[in-house]
């Protein structure tokens, strides 16, 4: 009987053996899991951080090259309209102004026709068309900006300056209000000409961005409102646009910034005149275009002063960059209400 029950104990033994080692093994595993899990995210948490540490470097070291300037015009150096080299008098009026008109007038024209494009591609192109036209659209993105420029200047310019500056000019330039905006000389540079140009390097950005966006909203939806009897454009103004805002106005955002801080293809058709522009023909600078063409012989003050141009152009970046995360925040709880 005894050795009976010694064979039965025998018996049972293993699999309580085999049941501790699985859960020990189990033990290993969740433990190595454990780990990974925290060098990863550590790790991601550490890519991050040199990111916001590269960009807090960049803002540092250009304040403290700045500072001089600051230090001896104030404030008033955002709004003074003198760039003397010689006499080291200086002001960013003129760049500004320039940077955020050639930078307005790009927007102007690339937002719409980049929609355009989007809700063509998204709605309405035909399917054996939509790859090779939207390919063809992102393959723009990828021209150098010195191509822009040398395209600007060699041949945008010329036939900017005969087949539109002088029938705008002859048309519109003696008309009391507006005729100032069309005067000055018809060469194909200037303000104007740079923003075309702007407007054509921002496009493929913008138009991918949405047509990106537009292609995730659900079928359903677009379905639910075919369903109800809407048209094309009422599906896009009330289902497609609600749902993709936050994208619309990030592929904007994103467009806007590139050309703000555009220096080549600007530097070639701007003109590169300090002075105060008068008119949209007439030539002008940018704070891209000001870098561009003085830094290499830039010192002392003058190089501190084109470090502060390289400033305000951060600065101005991150207000609208601010002021689109408002706008989409202020969207959102007008929805949520």
């Amino acid at each position: 009987m005894s050795a009976g029950m010694s064979t039965l104990n025998n018996a049972h033994q293993p699999p309580l053996e085999a049941d501790a080692s699985l859960i020990a093994s189990r033990a290993g595993v969740a433990r190595r899991q454990r780990i990974q899990d925290v060098v990863f995210h550590r790790g991601t948490q550490l890519f991050s951080l040199l990111v916001l540490a590269a960009l807090v470097g960049i803002i540092v070291s250009l304040f403290i090259n700045a500072w001089p300037i600051f230090q001896k015009f104030g404030l008033q150096f955002i709004w003074r309209v003198e760039w003397d080299v010689v006499n080291e008098e200086f002001g960013a009026a003129i760049a500004i102004v320039g940077t955020v008109l050639s930078a307005g007038i790009a927007l102007l024209i690339a937002v719409p026709l980049a929609f355009g494009i989007a809700l063509f591609l998204t709605e309405n192109c035909p399917a054996w068309l939509r790859r090779p036209l939207g390919t063809a659209i992102e393959l723009l993105a990828a021209v150098p900006s010195i191509i822009y420029g040398m395209f600007g200047l060699f041949v945008f310019a010329p036939i900017f300056a005969d087949y539109l500056q002088t029938p705008l000019q002859s048309l519109l330039g003696g008309m009391p209000v507006i005729g100032s905006l069309f005067g000055g000389a018809i060469n194909g540079m200037g303000i104007l000409a740079a923003g075309i140009v702007l407007a054509f390097m921002i496009l493929p950005y913008i138009a991918a961005v949405m047509r990106d966006v537009f292609e995730i909203v659900p079928s359903i939806l677009r379905e639910s409102a075919y369903g109800l009897g809407c048209t094309t454009w009422e599906v896009v103004r009330k289902v497609v646009l609600p749902y993709t805002q936050k994208g619309v106005i990030g592929g904007v955002m994103l467009g806007l910034g590139r050309a703000l801080g555009e220096t080549m293809a600007v530097t070639f058709v701007i003109g590169n005149a300090n002075r105060m522009p008068s008119s949209l023909f007439s030539p002008g600078t940018s704070i891209a275009s000001t870098l561009a063409n003085e830094f290499g012989e830039a010192a002392d003050l003058h190089l501190n002063a084109l470090f502060a141009l390289g400033f305000l152009l951060f600065v101005i970046t991150f207000v609208v960059l601010a002021l689109a995360k408002l706008m989409i925040i202020r969207a959102e709880r007008a929805k949520g209400t």
